[in-house]
């Protein structure tokens, strides 16, 4: 079967579990009750179960299933759960999550405000009589639209996990993908809320603009890049909808192509150690302005980096005065090619003038020609979504629902890890620098993290880490001040300056004397919770090759190409040679120059003959 831009089944073959004819099960899933299936499997047919939803396959040959990716429709199916309490509470329906208890507010302040306690009796009085159940149609409920659905399994776990959804459409361009989506709903006994379409997702989104037409919900992932369909997305849901878009070229928007970033999404990306946060405001200013041109602005909810992906999630509202904000919003960044301070720029200006706002252009720029602390020159990127990515109010409802029922997903520990990350990021810096890359930038050993956090948390800033790199330091201390600190680490850590060039960035800013006394003490602070308690903030590899593969083919299946490329190992030994012996394999460079003058005792091949046959074979 074809299955069309679609990352879930196109990145990893995995040990399916395997179903017989018969379709009976040996596996279950997360706390899953076995269902007795409406559908007959046909022969040769694999199920694979991830959540509570079982997925047909037709081939566990042709068709490939990626496990690290649950923790995206996990994640997913999270939000929208929370995006659905907060938005149909205001429709007066209540929803229900199974093994979700009944949330108790504690005040910790012995004294209770009066009228805050007349408001709390008001709200509990006035608790909607309608409920939502999952699996249910909820006649005031969202409606869902997955623009890219391959073989259903995102959708058929938004009917069979979400509550308070009103209908769900899974879209595939593909006739074949289609048909397997409506057989996966019927499977799985969700078709009277889930609706199979086959078409275009950019048209079927543009013939959904009208404003009682709008999807509440548009999810939307894709191999490789978004863009080709933010326009239609940012048309086709409501007001105060949910966006949810997924980036897999991350290549392109860490920097490894900077001219075609532009191209895709506006903004030009640098190759640095801050990429994978910048490929997130990469896209939220890519969205931003093509939401702009309908006046429409963002509000994102939670942006996440992992693995070899990014994953946005923003509302979308319409208003003509807020738009006019949205150049305020942007940023250009001066990075520096020596040292890799950066600094950013904004496109636009905005002043409170009493109920006015006043726009104007803004004054620039915020460096020199050259570098103030290394003398190198600066690179140019941008622009970005410079405010802040997460709505921490929305992120800790989440992080709350998903700990308090961990038994809800597959990946819970992972999404509490990278969660609690992003309530203690600090929202209103953008981008980070790494303790690794300031150390090599000087030539010096590496400082322990807490001791470095303790050093800017005793000069007065403020720090954080980022859920997008284990060595990231959010600061909002200057440049300056960091390389200060660097350079009372060097004086504990002395390096050998006899060695450094004097063009050289390590040379010129430890040339310097540092403006004030580093404390390196560590502190109680300096250590942040989700580190203390050991969640599980970043995943390690889970199996090899467990990265992108090669896009589908049309005839159907996955192309073998890449993994040929990988068992050839690109022309490089990439297994070690343990005995010297079989070094006489390969010849001697030396030698074939005239140089060398180890004679018959160098350890490589001197046979010229031998050489030859090598390359002729």
């Amino acid at each position: 079967i074809f299955i069309n831009q679609k990352s879930d089944q196109h990145l990893l073959s995995c040990s399916f579990k395997e179903i017989n004819g018969t379709g009976q099960s040996a596996t279950s899933s997360t706390g899953d009750q076995e269902k007795t299936p409406s559908v007959g499997l046909l022969p040769g047919e694999t199920v694979v179960k991830e959540g509570k939803a079982a997925i047909l396959f037709p081939s566990a040959n042709e068709v490939f299933y990626n496990p690290v990716q649950e923790f995206n429709r996990d994640l997913t199916c999270a939000v929208i759960t929370e995006f659905a309490r907060e938005l149909l509470a205001q429709r007066g329906v209540k929803v229900v999550v199974p093994g979700e208890q009944e949330r108790v507010v504690v005040s910790l302040s012995e004294e209770t405000n009066e009228a805050e306690a007349q408001a709390e009796e008001k709200n509990g009085s006035e608790e909607p009589a309608v409920k939502a159940a999952v699996g249910e149609k909820c006649e005031h409920g969202l409606r869902v639209l997955e623009g890219l659905a391959a073989s259903g399994l995102r959708s058929v776990r938004f009917a069979l996990e979400v509550p308070g959804l009103q209908s769900v459409t899974a879209n595939d361009f593909s006739a074949k993908a289609a048909a397997l989506i409506a057989r996966n709903a019927q499977y799985n006994g969700v078709s009277h809320l889930l609706q199979a379409s086959c078409r275009d997702a950019s048209m079927l989104m543009y013939d959904m603009r009208g404003k009682k037409d709008r999807y509440d919900v548009i999810d939307l992932d894709p191999y490789g890049s978004p863009t080709s369909f933010l326009d239609a997305a940012v048309q086709a849901v409501s007001e105060g909808g949910l966006l949810c878009i997924t980036c897999t070229d991350m290549a392109v928007m860490a920097g490894n192509s900077g001219e075609t970033c532009y191209s895709k999404y506006g903004s030009v990306s640098i190759k640095a150690k801050y990429c994978h946060e910048m490929a997130l405001r990469v896209i939220l200013h890519s969205l931003d302005q093509r939401a702009g041109v309908y006046q429409r602005y963002i509000q994102p909810l939670l942006s996440v980096s992992v693995d070899f992906y990014i994953r946005v999630f923003v509302r979308v509202f319409t208003g003509q005065a807020t738009v006019k904000n949205s150049a305020s919003k942007q940023a250009l960044v001066y990075n520096c090619v020596g040292c890799g301070a950066f600094h950013l720029q904004r496109m636009g200006r905005r002043t409170s003038n009493g109920k006015h706002m006043k726009y104007s252009a803004a004054t620039g720029p915020p460096v020199g020609p050259e570098c103030e602390h290394c003398g190198q020159r600066h690179q140019l990127g941008g622009p970005i979504w410079a405010e802040s990515i997460h709505d921490l109010e929305f992120v800790q409802k989440v992080l709350s629902a998903v700990s308090g029922n961990p038994s809800r997903f597959g990946t819970s520990k992972r999404i509490e890890g990278v969660l609690s990350m992003v309530t203690e990021e600090l929202e209103d810096v953008p981008l980070y620098y790494t303790v690794d890359n300031l150390s090599s930038t000087i030539h010096c050993n590496t400082p322990p993290l807490l001791q470095f956090r303790s050093a800017l948390l005793h000069a007065g800033h403020r720090v954080s880490l980022s859920h997008a790199c284990k060595n990231a330091i959010k600061t909002d201390a200057p440049p300056a001040a960091i390389w200060d600190i660097m350079r009372c680490w060097e004086k504990i850590n002395p390096v050998k300056r006899e060695k450094l060039s004097p063009t050289s960035p390590a040379f010129k800013i430890l040339s310097t004397e540092p403006s004030f006394e580093a404390c390196f003490t560590v502190r109680e602070d300096a250590n942040p919770q989700s580190r203390k308690r050991h969640l599980t903030r970043f995943q390690e590899n889970p199996q090899a090759f467990w990265g992108p593969k090669a896009r589908a083919k049309a005839g159907g299946g996955i192309s073998a190409d890449l993994q040929d490329k990988r068992k050839k190992f690109q022309n490089k030994r990439k297994n070690q040679i343990t005995d010297s012996s079989q070094l006489k394999t390969f010849p001697c460079k030396k030698f074939k120059q005239g140089t060398c003058t180890h004679g018959d005792e160098c350890c490589y091949s001197h046979d010229l003959e031998q050489t030859n046959e090598q390359k002729i074979e």
